[in-house]
């Protein structure tokens, strides 16, 4: 492991990234343990201080876990699949509202993806994938519900469809999709919605995958697509015609 000399980057994170790269290319691997702060020290020629703060970065990214006592250290950890969602919610969370990205952009991607795991989820869909989506609706047709909480309920409907494809790589991918670009979505359109709207067409796409109707549940995540995209553009409409009357 060694410092690029023509980085910019200060030292501990050029360090981090440094063993970052030998985790992933597998020079270190799972459950080994790092070299002691002492021994990086001497690697990278820093002081004790700049090792544990480049040490803080790889933990803060659940790359490295650290242990007490005689047997302990720094190890590399094994991630799993969920611990990582809260990372890949929070960058695409982070591009969405850096980068500006538009409402019909957000939605076509958001809904291309969630499409590709219908035929997964028809085939594969468990009792509990169903009875979480059925909950779901069950509570966004409660009279009272907070547009809040129905924006929390859409999401958590939404990630148990994502889920029933079984397939853990497209979950985590989806992560953002669903739960970043679901609530923008969500935070345009909600105070134009119909909820009984909304709740029919959740109900039409739990009912083919009971039916295990791959097509079925295309068509419900289609139409799905096409109102929330109505929603939108009227909002959006709505909020010209109003900046339009302001300026006028």
């Amino acid at each position: 492991m060694q410092l690029d000399p023509s980085s910019t980057a200060d030292l501990s994170a050029q360090i981090a990234s440094a063993i970052r790269d030998a985790i992933i290319s597998g020079r270190l691997i799972v459950d080994e343990r790092l070299p002691s702060e002492a021994e990086l020290s001497d690697t990278f020629n820093v002081s004790r201080p700049t090792v544990r703060e480049a040490l803080k970065r790889l933990a803060a990214q659940s790359l490295i876990r650290t242990q007490r006592g005689a047997t302990g250290g720094a190890f590399v950890n094994r991630i799993s699949f969920e611990e990582a969602y809260s990372q890949q919610i929070t960058t695409s969370t982070l591009l969405l509202s850096m980068n500006a990205v538009s409402f019909e952009t957000a939605l076509e991607a958001r809904y291309a993806l969630e499409r590709a795991c219908a035929p997964l989820a028809a085939e594969r869909r468990s009792a509990d994938h169903l009875a979480a989506m059925r909950a779901e609706i069950h509570r966004q047709g409660q009279p009272g519900l907070t547009d809040e909480a129905f924006c929390a309920s859409d999401v958590a409907f939404h990630r148990a469809l994502v889920d029933a494809a079984g397939n853990p790589v497209l979950s985590y991918q989806l992560a953002g999709a669903v739960e970043a670009m679901q609530p923008l979505m969500n935070m345009i359109t909600f105070t134009a919605r119909d909820r009984a709207r909304i709740v029919a067409l959740h109900g039409g796409i739990a009912d083919a995958l009971e039916r295990q109707d791959a097509q079925g549940t295309r068509s419900g995540l289609q139409a799905l697509e096409e109102e929330t995209r109505t929603l939108g553009q009227d909002v959006m409409a709505q909020r010209a015609a109003r900046a339009a009357e302001a300026d006028g």
